[in-house]
C-alpha cells in the first residue's frame, strides 16, 4: 500500500511564509466572508509564531530575518476586517 506524507504547501515569498506561520500558530485568522487577515491579539499565539520562526526559518533565511518578517506582518494586519460593517455601540 502506497502511503504519502502530508506536506506543507510551498511558500514562494518570505511574507507568505510568515503569514502561514502566523495562521498555524493561531495568531491571525482570515475573515470568513471577505478573506482579509485579522490579528487575533493572542499573546500566546504570537509567542508560538516567534518560536516557530526562531527554530525553523525558511531555507536561506536567518532566524533573525524570519522573526523580523513575522513582526512586520503582524504590524501590517489589523484586528478587524475593513469590509465588514462595524458593530454600532
Amino acid at each position: 500500500m502506497l502511503m504519502t506524507r502530508e506536506r506543507r504547501p510551498a511558500i514562494r515569498t518570505l511574507r507568505g511564509w510568515a503569514v502561514s506561520v502566523l495562521q498555524e500558530a493561531g495568531a491571525i485568522r482570515e475573515c470568513e466572508e471577505h478573506g482579509w487577515m485579522q490579528d487575533r491579539a493572542d499573546p500566546h499565539a504570537r509567542e508560538r509564531a516567534f518560536d516557530i520562526a526562531r527554530r525553523d526559518p525558511p531555507p536561506g533565511t536567518s532566524p533573525e530575518e524570519a522573526i523580523t518578517e513575522v513582526r512586520d506582518v503582524l504590524d501590517s494586519i489589523g484586528d478587524t476586517c475593513p469590509e465588514c460593517p462595524s458593530e454600532a455601540a
